[in-house]
């Protein structure tokens, strides 16, 4: 079943900017937050990661019936690339180095605002290039 467009967009708008935070302050506990609703968005999709839920809750009712969909699987191996870099950036915040954690939840923060600001998703690229390399491989 297709997902509205506006809500993987929606996520990562709130999730730039708890990353923004994160980053700025160092917050092992905030990144702790963001990684956990990645893996949530990872292994359930967008819809059942806590932005998901707020999205379809309040901001969804308000905005009216979507216009586009999009193909659920894309967005989910996003949430999984970002998993993997909340996870780094978690470790490098609080086992260090501090470094590690400032580079890896920079990197998920770019990706969440170029998806948030111009729409484009980093991790559903990946996943389409993923897809295309596995179909060659056959």
């Amino acid at each position: 079943m297709d997902i509205d467009v506006r809500g993987p967009r929606f996520g990562a708008a709130v999730t730039t900017v708890l990353l923004a935070v994160a980053l700025i302050t160092t917050s092992a506990w905030l990144l702790a937050w963001q990684t956990l609703a990645f893996a949530l968005g990872a292994a359930g999709g967008v819809g059942r990661s806590p932005y998901g839920w707020v999205f379809r809750t309040f901001v969804r009712p308000r905005i009216g019936p979507p216009l586009e969909f999009e193909s659920p699987e894309p967005p989910r191996f996003a949430q999984a690339v970002g998993l993997l870099f909340a996870g780094v950036g978690l470790v490098g915040f609080t086992l260090g180095p501090v470094w590690l954690g400032l580079a890896a939840t920079g990197a998920a923060l770019g990706a969440a605002f170029l998806n948030a600001a111009f729409g484009y998703c980093l991790g559903c690229e990946l996943y389409l290039i993923a897809q295309r390399v596995a179909v060659r491989a056959k």
